[in-house]
């Protein structure tokens, strides 16, 4: 297969969008481990294979240095790094004081610079890949998750220079999410009619599953993006819809009409 014995660390990899990454390893040959800071009600699996799940908080420098470790003693290598573990909860920037907004940063922007500083000699010795996973949040306003928004701004920012800096040895690259259908979805988009409404606004109709995301992921880390570092990939299903268009009473939904031609 196509990444048959590679080693795989997927951050956050226990449930949604963590998941459907470490399935579409698991189906790509990949041993394939996965950290939270809870074990998963399930064990991911696919293709009748399991991931390894190990329990740490990524906050925590030391505990992420000893999962580094503890994953160096069992496989001897490490090729890819998948930094998903992130997210927040809506929260308009008055309501909160900035402690409270700075963990949200710690969480999405700290932590995928400490594991992937843990993880760096390994990925170097393997001359491995990373992929961090940003959010469109990071690249447009985001009112209720400015913190969020910021943090996934920064991230793609910090695998731009790590690319430079690290290469020829490791590649970096970042997966820029649109929406995504989780079994978290109903939080941000309420029930099943209005996730299929919001999902409606996207061009190809619909949220994306994890596991497409998680396609986009084995990509970025095989032989097929073997020149690619540096690059963000939007992965939204076409974007949003310009809001203008459908305020302007002209060349909107209708055909606007055609110029005559001069003979």
């Amino acid at each position: 297969m196509e990444l048959d014995g590679r080693v795989v660390l997927v951050t956050g990899g226990t449930r949604g969008v963590g998941a459907g990454i470490a399935r579409a390893f698991l189906r790509a040959g990949a041993h394939v481990a996965v950290c939270a800071r809870r074990p998963p009600d399930a064990p991911v699996q696919a293709a009748g294979r399991t991931a390894a799940f190990h329990p740490v908080d990524l906050r925590e420098p030391t505990a992420v240095r000893e999962l580094l470790s503890t994953l160096a003693e069992r496989y001897g290598r490490l090729d890819v790094l998948v930094n998903n573990a992130g997210g927040t909860p809506y929260r308009l920037l008055g309501e909160s004081d900035a402690e409270r907004h700075a963990r949200v940063v710690e969480l999405n922007l700290t932590a995928p610079l400490t594991v992937t500083l843990a993880a760096h000699p390994l990925l170097r010795a393997a001359r491995g890949t990373v992929v961090m996973i940003g959010s469109v949040s990071g690249t447009r306003p985001s009112p209720g998750t400015a913190a969020y928004g910021a943090a996934k701004a920064g991230l793609e920012n910090l695998a731009r220079s790590m690319a430079v800096e690290w290469a020829p040895e490791i590649r970096v690259n970042t997966l820029v999410l649109g929406m995504v259908e989780t079994e978290l979805s109903h939080l941000h988009y309420g029930d099943e009619a209005g996730i299929a409404a919001v999902g409606r606004t996207v061009p190809l109709g619909r949220l994306a599953a994890p596991d497409e995301i998680g396609e986009a992921a084995v990509f970025l880390a095989s032989g097929r993006a073997a020149y690619v570092s540096g690059a963000s990939l939007l992965v939204h299903g076409g974007g949003e819809r310009p809001a203008f268009l459908d305020a302007a009473n002209v060349n909107g939904t209708t055909t606007a009409p055609t110029a005559d031609k001069e003979s």
